[in-house]
Formats: C-alpha cells, structure tokens, sequence
C-alpha cells in the first residue's frame, strides 16, 4: 500500500527513516543481460547484477524472494512483463520504501510508453535514463508522479533548458505531484467507495472466512490549488452509531492512504485533509475482519446416479434489504469433466452450461433484496463415482455488483473543498460493492 508521506515529497525533503538510498538500479531482460542501468552511489560493483541473476537461475520461481542478501549487498527487485527491475544496495535500506519505488517506475514508464517490455526499454533508451536520473538523486526517491514528470521531460526525449539550474515548482515545494495552473470550466469532484466481499462458506454453511476489502477512488476537475477535507461516518471510519444492529464499532485494519495525505492531521484528529493530485487515484484502502452475512446464500442439493446421470438443484437466496439491487449476478457450479445432454428449468435468468470450465454458468441480471430463486440441472454422466472426495471438489463461485450500498456501512458525511479564489464545486459519490473471492463449497 501506499501509507506513506510521499515517496519523495519534493528536493531536499528526505525522511530520517530513509537513513540509506540505493547504490544503483538495473532493468534486465530475463536472461540477465542488462538493457540499462543508473549507478547513483558507485559504492556497489555494477557486477553485482549477474550475482543475482545467478540466484535467480538456481531457483524455483516459487523459492525466489523479492529480497536477496549476498556478502553485504541486498538485492531488491521486482519482475514485469519480460524483464526484471532491481535496485541493490549496502546500506540497510528500506526495503518496502524500495518496492514501492520500483513499482513507481513500472507506472511511469507504462505511462510514458504504453506499456513496460524489453522492446519499450530499447526503443526509448535515452528517456528511460533521463527518467531514471530524475525520479532518483544520490539513491534517494524524488519525482515519481508521470504528470509532473512529462512537464519537463517530453515523450520525444527533449528537456527544458537547464542552464539556469530552475526545476518547476512542483518538484520544489511540498505538493510536487500537481500542477498550480489547473483550470477547469466545471469544478467538480467524484468519489467512489467499493467495497469487495471475501467469503469462504463450507459445506455445512459455516463461514470459514469473511473479510471486506474496500477502496475510495476518486476524480479530481478541481482548478488550482484546493484543499480537500474528507469526512467519513463519525470519526472518520468508525461509527459507532450507525451500527447498532451489530453492537460495536467498525474496527477496520491495514488503513493505508495516497501519499497526498497528511498523515500527522490524521494521527491527531482523524481529518483526511489533502491537496488532491489531478484527473483519478486511489485515496485510501481499508480491510475489515468481520462476521458478514453471506449477501447471496447458495445452497446446493447434488443427487448422483452411478453410472448414469447426475442431477442439481441451486436455490440463491439474497440476504440485504428489498431496496437494494444486486446487478449481474453470476452463480458458477462446477460439474464433472465428462458431463453430457445438459437439461436446465430456471426461475429466473439463463443457464449455459460451458464446458470449456467444466461449470455451469447461471446468469441473472438483476436480483432484488429479500429473494429467493431456484434452478434444476441434469446431466447425463457415464463414469460418475460415489467415491469422490470431497475435498477435490471445486466450490461454487458467486459474482455480483450492488450499487448504493456498502456492507460495512461506512458512509461520506463530507467533502469540504476550499481554494483561494472561492469557486463552488461540486462532490459526487457512488458506493458499490462487489464480490471479490466468494466461494461456497459443496
């Protein structure tokens, strides 16, 4: 996640706990061979690559690990498409600083060239290495926001004029990730908050496990340089309030934020107050471990015939509110491979059998809050066994969207935008949930 202040919050403002930068970064292809380089400390031999993709060869891709340690030197390294991107080091970095910044430079590097490969890399070497040069001073995260970046450094490669040592402001002060000339006609401000269910059910219909994953994107078409104060059900995430149904507070875990946000006026008074990058990003990320009620309850009644044929039958039982909607609910029943002559009776919806996934695929394109549906499916099935065990079967898998509506009730009670000149601009917000890993085993 990104819970940091900034991964490099501007020139000159490096944080004590990055007591140590990196010696250098390599891009490789998967051979080994290197496409470039930038050697920022010249304390590491530039030999020390091939070490690593020696290890990287010996092992079983399962074993590897993104961090490698060798006489002295660590090796820090993510992998993309065809190639790989490694920083090294002798000092005693920051090794989650430095993923993230490698993933940093995979963003930039898609955003500049559409896509990051070997043949991007080769095609582009000159702004592959002026990039290199600015988003990392002495080993040190700077600029790593593609906007800023492409305000100096063009996709033909040329550069301002340097002569007069002038950087632009935006890599100078504190909000380096944002233009100041921003105009817009229309000020205006979109937030989503998505919240994915994970759930794991048995066979017995006992929750093995549940969690909510949850997400507030935004859109910013702000002018300037607004200041934005977001403010969720009391405090911030946690209402205690508009839960009394469960009888205790929201305790949500792994809050991580955008570096836009400050987090010291978080840790103090639980405000979320930053200045926004613009155009679409990801605010914040939250997770709850908790007891949900299963939205969708499936329950399956599998009838099998030795030798002969094998009959199902799938009641969907939806478990929130009538005035919700859940949209493009899929219900996937994984069958035996040699199942044949699929017959299907549906209360709603479609069936289609697909045997490409060994499934049955049971669509219905809008489920209402409070209903229960019923589906029957025959196959012929020539090798069928009693004996299978249980455990080798795979679950059912159920999909689904619900608009207006969050599991974990977490709510937008404000969004204040304040900028020097006084315009007005208008806030929206949409709440969805989906299903993330939601699998009844049968």
């Amino acid at each position: 996640g990104e819970g940091g202040e900034g991964l490099g919050r501007g020139v000159g403002k490096r944080q004590e706990s990055m007591a140590a930068g990196c010696s250098a970064i390599f891009i490789l292809d998967l051979k080994g061979k290197i496409l470039i380089s930038r050697n920022y400390r010249g304390d590491v031999p530039m030999s020390s690559a091939q070490r690593f993709i020696n290890h990287i060869m010996e092992e079983d891709d399962t074993n590897v690990k993104p961090v490698l340690e060798e006489d002295g030197v660590s090796y820090v390294y993510v992998k993309h498409e065809n190639v790989y991107l490694l920083a090294v080091t002798n000092r005693n970095v920051n090794a989650a600083m430095v993923v993230l910044f490698l993933y940093r430079m995979v963003d930039v590097f898609k955003d500049y060239f559409g896509a990051l490969e070997e043949e991007s890399i080769r095609d582009n070497f000159v702004i592959v290495y002026e990039l290199m040069d600015e988003m990392m001073d002495f080993g040190y995260p700077q600029a790593t926001e593609p906007k800023i970046l492409q305000l100096y450094i063009t996709q033909e490669g040329e550069k301002l004029d340097r002569s007069n040592k002038q950087l632009p402001p935006e890599l100078t002060n504190a909000v380096y990730y944002r233009n100041e000339n921003i105009k817009y006609k229309k000020n205006e401000v979109f937030l989503d908050v998505i919240e994915s269910v994970n759930l794991l059910v048995n066979t017995n219909g006992t929750l093995l496990r549940s969690e909510i994953v949850g997400t507030i994107k935004m859109k910013c078409q702000l002018s300037g340089m607004p200041d934005l104060r977001l403010g969720l059900n009391d405090r911030v995430q946690f209402d205690r309030a508009g839960h009394s149904t469960r009888g205790k507070a929201i305790e949500m875990e792994d809050v991580s934020f955008h570096q836009c946000v400050k987090l010291s006026r978080f840790e103090s008074d639980r405000t979320i107050s930053f200045v926004p990058p613009d155009g679409e990003f990801e605010l914040m990320k939250y997770r709850l471990n908790t007891q949900i009620k299963p939205l969708i309850w499936i329950e399956a009644v599998i009838d099998k015939h030795k030798h002969s044929r094998v009959e199902y039958m799938i009641k969907a039982r939806s478990q929130f509110k009538p005035r919700s909607v859940a949209n493009k609910v899929e219900i996937i029943i994984p069958v035996p491979p040699d199942a044949d002559t699929p017959k299907f009776k549906t209360s709603i919806g479609s069936v289609k059998y697909k045997p490409e996934i060994d499934a049955i695929v049971w669509n219905i394109k809008q489920f209402p809050g409070g209903k229960e549906f019923l589906m029957r499916a025959h196959f012929g099935l020539p090798s069928i066994h009693d004996d299978e065990e249980p455990d080798k079967k795979p679950p059912i898998t159920v999909k689904f969207e619900i608009p207006y509506f969050t599991v974990s009730g977490i709510q937008v009670r404000y969004l204040k935008i304040i900028e020097r000149s006084g315009y007005a601009a208008l806030p929206w917000v949409r709440y969805l949930t989906t299903s993330g890993s939601y699998e009844v085993r049968v």
